[in-house]
């Protein structure tokens, strides 16, 4: 533990030093004129991003086909065509890099998200490529780190030379032993690391405990870095919105069955009071903000599901947020039928609304 900690701080060290060295070498006005750049580079591109969809259960599965969904190039002509402004891929890169140093990931996997990232730039769809479900990260987040900075150091050199309309989510949903701490220390040693190949790339990272928004008053992020979009997840009321998931630990999501969304002004509240202190604390810090991710398990009604969706989708977008609605195909949360080949109608008009 002692060994860890010292490496960790002396990393912190190396990263100060290096910024500090980087911006005396900086006259103010230039510094501050690049600030303003970087900030009005990531507006601009939360503005692109738009509303978007997840291709959840897919590349983030432990081998992709296992939860039910392998990406096909027609998805993303879908995807375009419906209205989407961009998509948000899920990748469990840590189920195909080596448990050891050099962390080195499987080529061959590499090439399968090259296909997916070029599917969606090649159709000028922006992309926001992860890391997710880096769950060994969750328990052993000291022990892990190695990995994942050794992974977004390959991640990143990699696509260094790509468009700016691919972007860099850091890590889905830190929680668990990943605490908000921990986290914070985790963030800017991968954010330092990316930015040595990719200085103008837009990066998003979202706070901890599941990016929750109770926890951005804890996220620590570089000031002096103003290309970066914060993001939230939101999935309230749990009750409802996962009634019957069997993954679920907390409480008993079995008995949550029958839970509706009637869009009561208490439950239109409890929505618009978590999306006002985003909204408060995006506008305090200077920071867009993107909804990573939202969606009403399948065993909802539908009605509710639809009328859920469209109210949080449309209270997000009130507040100058892009969001990912989670998520495209699979059966669990799906906008679009595998085997109908179509769309659940009400939940796209919810996220996408139909042209007059």
């Amino acid at each position: 533990m002692k060994t860890a900690k010292l490496s960790t701080l002396v990393t912190l060290m190396l990263v100060a030093l290096v910024t500090l060295e980087l911006i005396s070498c900086m006259p103010g006005a230039d510094l501050r004129a690049k600030r303003d750049r970087d900030a009005r580079k990531a507006v601009q591109m939360n503005k692109l991003l738009g509303r978007g969809v997840n291709l959840g259960n897919a590349l983030d599965a432990p081998n992709e086909g296992e939860w039910g969904v392998t990406l096909k190039e027609e998805y993303f002509d879908i995807i375009k065509q419906a209205g989407f402004d961009s998509v948000r891929l899920p990748v469990r890169w840590s189920a195909h890099a080596l448990d050891k140093p050099p962390y080195t990931i499987d080529p061959v996997f590499m090439k399968r998200v090259d296909w997916a990232v070029n599917c969606a730039l090649s159709r000028n769809l922006p992309m926001m490529l992860n890391v997710h479900h880096f769950n060994e990260a969750y328990s052993d987040p000291l022990g892990q780190k190695g990995k994942l900075l050794a992974m977004w150091k390959q991640i990143a050199e990699h696509y260094k030379g790509y468009p700016d309309i691919l972007v860099f989510e850091l890590f889905n949903e830190p929680k668990k032993k990943l605490t908000d701490e921990i986290w914070n220390t985790y963030l800017k040693e991968a954010l330092a690391i990316v930015r040595q190949s990719n200085p103008n790339r837009t990066i998003v990272i979202g706070p901890g405990d599941n990016n929750i928004v109770k926890h951005l008053k804890d996220l620590d992020i570089p000031k002096d870095d103003r290309n970066i979009i914060v993001t939230i997840h939101y999935y309230f009321p749990l009750e409802f919105t996962h009634q019957g998931a069997d993954w679920i630990t907390r409480g008993d999501p079995n008995s949550w069955l029958g839970t509706k969304w009637t869009g009561t002004d208490a439950e239109k509240k409890a929505v618009t009071d978590e999306f006002d202190t985003a909204a408060a604390w995006a506008k305090k810090n200077n920071r867009p903000m993107n909804l990573g991710e939202f969606g009403a398990y399948k065993k909802a009604d539908m009605d509710s599901r639809a009328r859920w969706t469209k109210f949080v989708a449309d209270t997000a977008v009130e507040r100058g947020m892009s969001f990912d609605y989670w998520e495209f195909c699979a059966s669990e949360f799906g906008l679009y039928d595998q085997q109908t080949k179509s769309f659940r109608k009400p939940l796209l008009e919810a996220v996408i609304p139909p042209k007059p």
